[in-house]
């Protein structure tokens, strides 16, 4: 056999590396030009289908207890989930446990509850933003101004039986809906009673969130949630032409900045 060059291995060698590469451009602008983004179906192509609400709460208080998984896998669940269970595919396709990061506010840090997650995770896979703004907003404003759990799970309950303790949060935020029931009632953030009530939760925002959806879908849905005052107030000088146009967001501002003493800057000279 007639010995290979050093020179003519190198070129074949990078002959076959810029073809390679050539062929990996060429593919790469074919994705960019014509397949990136796109999905099966299009966008917000599922089907929804009506649910009864109270066939899927206990589905949901129950999603939560599920090997610990929470509050957004729970009201997931009790939305997609029955879907597949009911309907078959696509529903039953989705990896349900990817909404387990919801927990505890997303990874323990307390933000957005988990159960609103879910539940507008859930009306994000059916609705785009323009018609799955105003069913969340119903939904957080409603969270934001109840006084919560309103489920009882009597005797499925899995970790406190009978009637426990509400609160009206007057935020979305899991931080400040724990933190404050808990310093309402005087019970700490690790009791079982906290646990339950954060079941009991889960399933409260899978009725309402499948009511707002079983509406949307029948064409019955109108939005009765009022914002709260504090917007209003806020905007005042926060808003776009304002002094000071740093407003962002529509959660009640009242929490966080009530001046009071429990949002007072605990930072500068703590007991």
């Amino acid at each position: 056999m007639e010995a290979i060059s050093r020179r003519n291995a190198l070129g074949i060698i990078g002959g076959t590396i810029l073809g390679g590469t050539i062929a990996a451009t060429t593919s790469f602008a074919q994705v960019t030009s014509q397949k990136r983004f796109e999905q099966s179906g299009g966008p917000f192509s599922w089907t929804p289908h009506v649910l009864d609400a109270q066939e899927c709460a206990p589905i949901a208080y129950d999603g939560y207890w599920e090997n610990g998984w929470g509050c957004a896998y729970g009201a997931f669940y009790s939305i997609v989930g029955v879907m597949g269970e009911k309907h078959g595919a696509p529903y039953n396709s989705f990896p349900f446990t990817m909404l387990e990061v919801g927990k505890s506010g997303i990874a323990d840090f307390g933000t957005i509850c988990g159960a609103l997650l879910g539940a507008a995770s859930a009306m994000a896979l059916f609705w785009g933003r323009k018609e799955r703004n105003p069913m969340v907003a119903e939904l957080f404003r409603w969270y934001e101004q109840t006084a919560l759990p309103t489920y009882d799970p009597g005797s499925g309950a899995k970790g406190i039986p009978g009637k426990i303790p509400t609160s009206i949060s007057q935020s979305v935020l899991c931080h400040i809906s724990v933190s404050k029931w808990c310093y309402e009632t005087g019970l700490t953030e690790k009791s079982k009673e906290r646990s339950e009530r954060c079941a009991r939760i889960t399933a409260s925002v899978a009725i309402k969130a499948i009511e707002i959806m079983n509406a949307k879908q029948k064409g019955s849905f109108i939005a009765v949630q009022a914002d709260p005052k504090s917007i209003a107030d806020c905007r005042q000088c926060h808003a776009p032409g304002k002094e000071s146009d740093i407003f962002k967001g529509v959660m009640d501002c009242t929490p966080c900045h009530s001046g009071g003493e429990h949002s007072a800057n605990k930072f500068v000279n703590h007991p």
